[in-house]
């Protein structure tokens, strides 16, 4: 999720970390385990801090949220549209156009 929000491709991240865009894929699947200092320079390539990607997990002080919502949220963000809409949405400044965009979005799914 971090990548996309960022906007970096997986052979982008690939060819700053020196390994193939199949591997990261591997990674991402979850096919290929991580290792420690792999997921040093991966976060550091993503610019994040290699705790982001335990933020969730037992025991180590995230909150364990198992909600629809969040569950939604996910799988919304992991989506190039999710993060396309969003990187969009949070470029409109004016607040009232910004809520006007949700209401219509809210009816548009009810429909």
């Amino acid at each position: 999720m971090q990548r996309l929000i960022i906007g970096m491709s997986q052979t982008k991240l690939a060819d700053k970390m020196g390994i193939t865009f199949q591997q990261i894929q591997k990674y991402e699947n979850g096919k290929n385990r991580v290792s420690a200092s792999r997921l040093q320079q991966i976060a550091r390539t993503l610019r994040v801090r290699p705790e982001f990607f335990f933020e969730e997990a037992p025991g180590t002080g995230g909150k364990q949220t198992f909600a629809k919502e969040t569950a939604i949220i996910d799988g919304f963000m992991s989506s190039r549209d999710g993060v396309a809409l969003s990187r969009a949405f949070c470029e409109i400044i004016d607040a009232k156009m910004r809520r006007s965009i949700v209401s219509l979005v809210e009816h548009l799914a009810r429909l």
